[in-house]
């Protein structure tokens, strides 16, 4: 039996764009657009800002990160309605 809360996807992007402008690798126009769970695992998308060519940069990276920190942090918590 899971301990984890059931929440709508619109409630849980607050909270996970709560957290991304909360924290110091906040990088202008970083959010979480959507989220769907796989395997019990949230998987957060949204703006990668690539560049022109299709390449990741900087920010691909930061990016990649905090989805990747949101994932770790909110699926022990939660389960997409």
């Amino acid at each position: 039996m899971s301990d984890k809360k059931s929440i709508s996807e619109a409630d849980l992007l607050l909270i996970a764009n709560q957290i991304i402008q909360d924290h110091e690798s906040y990088v202008e126009g970083m959010r979480a657009t959507s989220v769907e769970e796989k395997d019990e695992v949230l998987v957060f998308k949204g703006e990668y800002f690539l560049s022109e060519q299709g390449l990741p940069t900087e920010k691909t990276t930061a990016v990649f990160n905090m989805f990747k920190y949101l994932a770790h942090q909110l699926s022990k918590e939660f389960s997409v309605k």
